[in-house]
């Protein structure tokens, strides 16, 4: 008798944590229907870390282009269809190719173009919002990498002839300014004047000018490159080897640090690139 009641009692415990589970499953994701983000593509892939999808193509929706996973469209984070004008269709077809190369576990470092995009069109078509960055970005004059010289090692004064006394020159003469330059690790800042002009240089990019100058600036910690890139004064490889000078110098005279230079050699240059490839217009 005793094994008996022990039997239902499991029985009607294990029903009841049944129940429970099922309850805190449905309220758990009436919740998220509720107060949680936009469930999209982007937004499932990040969560599950799994590849959900077969395959990956690319649709005209109206005059405009989409990339499709199992023929829906995909979307941005904020839920809004990632539509892109006829003249981005290569900016389309690299979007569909990282979709495409993920193979069982995602992984989220190998979409920037995806991300790039999506923060174009989920954000920087406001041109409030466009303001703001241009105002952050800005900023970085301040500090700018290709602005803070050193005067020795040796080595490193070479590439800093190299690879920033160029980038002054350009910026000079392209927009008629001058760049102050230190050799201290004492804060300056560059003259209102340089700062208007190269806020004008700026104001008129579209989404896409302003999400490759945004990338950029952060990427390398310099609004002076990030121009060069988006104008197409530099390449993807100069714009790197710019930003890394200081680096590069320290590599040449150690050696490399495996697991750290080598994964910001590639970081560096996937970052840049996805700037370059969205400003693509065929």
């Amino acid at each position: 008798m005793l094994a008996a009641r022990l039997a239902i009692r499991s029985s009607l415990s294990s029903r009841s944590c049944a129940r429970r589970s099922q309850w805190m499953l449905k309220t758990s994701s009436l919740r998220y229907k509720h107060d949680g983000p936009a469930v999209t593509e982007t937004n499932r892939a990040e969560a599950t870390k799994q590849r959900f999808w077969k395959d990956v193509g690319i649709e005209k929706r109206g005059d405009q282009v989409t990339v499709t996973l199992d023929k829906r469209a995909l979307k941005t984070p904020s839920g809004n269809t990632l539509l892109l004008p006829p003249q981005k269709s290569l900016l389309a077809t690299l979007i569909a190719a990282e979709w495409d190369n993920q193979e069982i576990v995602l992984k989220a470092h190998a979409l920037p173009i995806t991300s790039i995009t999506s923060r174009a069109v989920d954000a920087l078509r406001d041109e409030n919002i466009r303001a703001e960055v241009r105002t952050a970005l800005l900023k970085y004059l301040d500090t700018d990498t290709v602005c803070f010289y050193e005067d020795d090692p040796p080595r490193l004064v070479k590439l800093q002839t190299e690879h920033w006394d160029p980038l002054h020159n350009w910026v000079e003469e392209t927009f008629d300014v001058k760049l102050k330059k230190s050799e201290s690790v004492l804060a300056f800042s560059q003259s209102e004047e340089t700062k208007q002009k190269l806020a004008q240089a700026i104001e008129s990019f579209d989404e896409w000018q302003m999400a490759a100058m945004e990338r950029a600036t952060y990427a390398t910690k310099s609004f002076i490159i990030a121009l060069a890139l988006v104008k197409k004064h530099l390449t993807v490889e100069e714009a790197a080897v710019a930003s890394h000078v200081e680096v590069n110098s320290q590599i040449e005279l150690w050696g490399e640090v495996e697991d750290t230079h080598d994964v910001d050699y590639h970081d560096i240059r996937r970052q840049l690139g996805s700037a370059a490839c969205i400003l693509s217009a065929v």
